[in-house]
C-alpha cells in the first residue's frame, strides 16, 4: 500500500486529474488533458490483487467478483478522494481514479456563465447538465449545491454512483445516498426521496425511463430536480431523454417535459491560454418558444432558438466559444477545434454574424 500511496500523493501534487493503472504497465497521469507516463515499477497480478483487497468497499466485493467491473469513491485521509472504476482487459486489472478535489469550486472559479446560478436558485423544474464523460458535470452540478447550501434554506437530496463531492450542512440541509450502499439504484432512491421532505434532488445520472419518469413527477409537484445526462449538445437532449422510453409513450413524456423542464447546460472542456481548462457551455432555457417547439415535437429549431435566445440567457456552444476568445482566456485555435460549426465561427471572428439558416443577422 506504500507505493499506492506514493503515486496518489504525487498526482494530487502533479496536479493530475486522473491516474491510469494496468498490470505490467508504466503509471499514468492525465495532466491539464494530457497524458504523462510516470517513472516506477510496473503493477503486477500479485500487487494489484493486495491493493483491491484493501480499497474495494466490502458492499462491492460480491459484484465485481460477479461482474468484473466496479464503480466506488476511494478516500485517503491526507491526500484526498478519488471516483474509483476497477475493470479488467485482457483478462487483468485495472484502475482508472479521478481525483475529485475536497473543495467544491465556486461558479467564478469554474468560469460559468452568470445564468447558471440564477438556474441554481429556481424552486422547481429539470435542469439537465449535458455532456460527455469528462466534460465537468459532476462540478457544476456540485457547484450549484453549494451555492444553494451557502445562501438558502433548502432540504437537498443526493442520488449518486459514487458519492464524489462530499457536502457539510450549511444553510441547508443536505443527504448523500450512494447506490448500492444507501439504496439499490437510482430509480428506487428518487422514488424514495419524494417521501422525505426534499426541496432539491439530485441525481448523479438519468439513466432509464424510470428514473426521467420519475424527475418528472417531482418537478410537476414542486421540486427541483438536478442530474446528468451523455448528450453532445443542448437541443438533441430532449430526444435524448425521450428515446428512453417506448414509442408510443413519447408524445405523452414531450409534454410533460415541455412543462418541467427548466434548463439544459451542455459543456464542453477547453485548454486555456494558461494551459489550465475551462467549460464552454451551450445553455438551453424553456422559454415560451422553447417551450412551444417541444410541445409541438419541432425539436430540430432548437437550436435555431438557443441562437437567438441570448436575451433569455441562452447561448450556443459558437457563442460561448466566441467570447472566450474575446476574453483572452483561450486561442481561437482551441476554439475553432471544439466548435459545432467552425466555419460559422471563423465568420463569427471576421464580423459576420448567421443565424442556422445562414440568415445574416448583424
Amino acid at each position: 500500500m506504500e507505493t499506492f500511496s506514493k503515486i496518489l500523493h504525487a498526482a494530487v501534487e502533479g496536479h493530475a486529474s486522473d491516474i491510469h493503472l494496468k498490470v505490467g504497465h508504466p503509471v499514468i497521469f492525465r495532466i491539464s488533458r494530457q497524458l504523462i507516463t510516470v517513472d516506477g515499477p510496473l503493477p503486477t497480478d500479485e500487487w494489484f490483487e493486495r491493493i483491491l483487497s484493501h480499497i474495494v468497499p466490502s458492499h462491492l466485493r460480491g459484484t465485481l467478483d460477479k461482474e468484473r467491473e466496479v464503480d466506488f469513491s476511494y478516500y485517503v485521509h491526507g491526500i484526498g478522494r478519488f471516483r474509483t472504476n476497477v475493470f479488467q482487459q485482457g483478462g487483468k486489472w485495472a484502475l482508472a481514479m479521478r481525483h475529485v478535489k475536497s473543495q467544491v469550486p465556486t461558479f467564478e472559479q469554474l468560469g460559468l456563465a452568470p445564468i447558471c446560478k440564477d438556474l441554481a436558485e429556481a424552486e422547481r423544474g429539470i435542469i439537465l447538465l449535458a455532456g460527455t464523460t469528462g466534460s465537468g458535470k459532476s462540478t457544476t452540478l456540485a457547484a450549484m449545491i453549494e451555492h444553494v447550501n451557502e445562501n438558502f434554506r433548502r432540504h437537498i437530496v443526493t442520488l449518486e454512483d459514487p458519492i464524489e463531492y462530499q457536502f457539510e450542512d450549511n444553510q441547508s440541509v443536505i443527504e448523500q445516498r450512494e447506490v448500492g450502499l444507501d439504496t439499490l439504484s437510482f430509480a428506487r432512491g428518487l422514488k424514495s426521496s419524494l417521501r422525505q421532505d426534499p426541496d432539491i434532488i439530485m441525481i448523479g445520472e438519468m439513466r432509464d425511463s424510470i428514473s426521467f419518469q420519475a424527475a418528472i413527477s417531482a418537478a410537476d409537484t414542486g421540486h427541483l430536480v438536478l442530474s446528468t445526462v451523455h448528450t453532445t449538445n443542448s437541443a438533441t437532449s430532449v430526444g435524448r431523454i425521450l428515446d428512453f422510453f417506448q414509442p408510443d409513450e413519447r408524445d405523452t413524456v414531450r409534454r410533460q417535459l415541455s412543462s418541467t423542464l427548466k434548463a439544459v447546460i451542455c459543456q464542453r472542456m477547453i485548454t486555456t491560454i494558461e494551459g489550465k481548462v475551462t467549460p464552454a457551455q451551450e445553455i438551453m432555457i424553456n422559454t415560451p418558444i422553447v417551450r412551444k417547439m417541444i410541445e409541438e415535437n419541432r425539436l430540430e429549431k432548437l437550436s435555431a432558438a438557443i441562437e437567438t435566445g441570448r436575451d433569455d440567457g441562452m447561448q450556443s456552444f459558437n457563442q460561448a466559444l466566441y467570447d472566450l476568445v474575446k476574453a483572452n482566456r483561450i486561442t481561437r485555435d482551441a476554439a475553432l477545434e471544439k466548435a459545432t460549426n467552425a466555419q460559422a465561427l471563423e465568420m463569427m471572428f471576421q464580423g459576420i454574424f448567421l443565424s442556422s439558416g445562414n440568415r445574416i443577422l448583424g
